[in-house]
């Protein structure tokens, strides 16, 4: 993606060590339970459990669990209203087209930007042939942006400033190195795969039992 390449390897080399597989850290996070700059929410946020992803648009493994793990994960905890979602971005490599998809996303508000995520980890398997701006320009199109808006927001300098941002939280903040890596309640997840729903299932048991032990917390 022309005019991304430099910043975005400037970000992405920002303590980031682009591995695919899930964190085994299972540490104590300080900042996977409190608002981080530019959090994409969905759910319930009075939720007593709050799952953070952190996710990379050209991570396979994070394409793995969008489309084999996440529509179940949220039929059962984000639509009910038990699991309030925060999906936050990394770059791993190739960094301009994990950024391109971010910044496109991102466009108009971030108003279709869950569906655009979904969409251009699903849009994987056909990005070897090499066209990825073409993948990715049909993708705008599907979600109501003009090839123009397409173009514009991929050379926003106010939004590019503020993924590196993101990257910068993520990598200084959270200690995050790979993806997918998630947080329960503000603890890392100790995987050394991509997490089934079962895996989701034990962490967020875990989670809303402590909650409940604290104060307040059968409200």
């Amino acid at each position: 993606m022309p005019g991304l390449t430099r910043r975005v390897a400037i970000a992405a080399a920002a303590g980031l060590a682009a591995g695919f597989g899930a964190s085994v850290s299972a540490a104590p996070v300080r900042a996977g339970w409190v608002a981080a700059p530019g959090d994409m929410n969905l759910g319930n946020p009075r939720a007593r459990v709050r799952v953070v992803e952190y996710m990379s648009l050209t991570c396979a493994h994070c394409a793995h669990f969008n489309s084999e793990v996440f529509p179940a994960f949220k039929t059962r905890y984000i639509d009910t209203g038990r699991v309030f979602y925060t999906a936050r971005e990394l770059l791993t490599a190739p960094a301009q087209v994990a950024a391109a998809g971010v910044m496109m996303a991102r466009c108009n508000g971030g108003t279709r930007y869950f569906p655009i995520i979904d969409q251009v980890l699903r849009s994987q398997s056909r990005w070897q042939g090499g066209d990825i701006k073409s993948i990715f320009l049909d993708i705008a199109k599907a979600n109501g942006l003009t090839e123009a808006q397409f173009e514009a927001c991929l050379v926003d300098e106010k939004a590019l400033t503020a993924l590196e941002d993101r990257v910068q939280y993520a990598t200084g903040t959270d200690k995050v190195t790979s993806t997918p890596t998630f947080f329960v309640n503000g603890v890392m997840m100790n995987n050394n795969s991509v997490p089934t729903l079962a895996d989701m299932d034990v962490a967020i048991v875990r989670a809303m039992k402590a909650a409940a032990r604290q104060p307040g917390g059968g409200r």
